[in-house]
């Protein structure tokens, strides 16, 4: 008897180790997405610098209190130009996401709520579009267009909407097969009643979860489209055209105008992913509860 009872106390012990070092990622998390909203909304107006200005005089100094990011190939301020390509991209990253989750929410619960043909067609044309890779499709997308913001938030939406369509469709499915459903049926709700009143706030919460994960994706996204020069126009500063523009400056040795702008764009996605991570352990009850043990 006294070894389960031993047995148990190490998993009981395991489990609050395991709560506590997630409990810690998502607090660090929390105040690294607080620390990025709140510089890309403070700093450029406290600044009340151009970051456009150039001082050649000022060419590649590395970093320094004056300076805490450096200077970039031509004596722009990094750090300044870090926090504008960080509001950039951040940004294209919320838009592009929001309008992706709108789109996928619809078809995927149009899919489910129509079935039959109209639900085989749909996802067909979701495979269809799923095999095809996001960014060569983007890249097909952008280059119909002039280099701007909008074209490369329609492109990360219009690329990005795939998986939010399925999930929600899975949802959907699941919840038409519940007994609630049923009795509102039989009730004599119609069924656009049921799907607002019932439907609705049940995938509401994966939709937003979908959303939250397609943020730090679709800065990716937006990145590379950027580093390839067919996303935003080079003069404007994100985090894409940042790193592009410093190649040449780490072929030479000058390793802060590739460093910054990276680190910028690793570090608040993986906290948004972390966050993310949270949240789906909160709606979902049975990977919780397996977390737990």
């Amino acid at each position: 008897m006294a070894e389960p009872a031993a047995e148990t106390a190490v998993w009981h012990s395991h489990g609050r180790t395991r709560r506590s070092t997630r409990t810690i990622r998502v607090r660090i998390s929390a105040v690294i997405v607080a620390a990025v909203v709140l510089a890309v909304l403070v700093v450029p107006p406290l600044a009340n610098l151009d970051q456009q200005a150039i001082d050649l005089s000022m060419k590649l100094q590395p970093p320094s209190l004056a300076h805490p990011f450096g200077t970039d190939d031509v004596g722009r301020d990094l750090l300044l130009r870090c926090v504008y390509g960080l509001r950039v991209s951040l940004l294209v990253g919320l838009v592009a996401a929001l309008v992706a989750t709108f789109i996928g929410t619809a078809v995927g619960a149009a899919a489910a709520a129509f079935g039959g043909w109209t639900d085989r067609v749909v996802m067909r044309l979701v495979d269809t579009f799923s095999s095809i890779p996001h960014l060569l499709l983007g890249i097909f997308i952008v280059a119909m267009f002039r280099p701007g913001v909008w074209p490369v938030i329609v492109s990360v939406a219009l690329t990005h909407w795939l998986s939010t369509a399925r999930i929600v469709r899975s949802e959907v499915l699941s919840l038409r097969s519940r007994p609630y459903i049923d009795a509102a049926v039989s009730g004599g709700a119609s069924r656009w009643r049921v799907a607002v009143r019932h439907l609705l706030p049940g995938v509401l919460p994966q939709a937003g979860l979908a959303a939250v994960l397609m943020v730090p994706h679709a800065m990716w996204h937006e990145s590379a489209l950027s580093f390839l020069g067919l996303g935003l126009p080079t003069h404007q500063a994100s985090l894409g055209n940042l790193v592009q523009s410093a190649r040449s400056s780490l072929l030479a040795g000058d390793w802060w105008p590739t460093l910054f702008p990276g680190l910028l764009l690793i570090i608040p996605t993986l906290a948004i992913a972390g966050l993310a991570g949270a949240w789906r352990e909160r709606i979902n009850p049975r990977r919780r509860s397996e977390l737990m043990l």
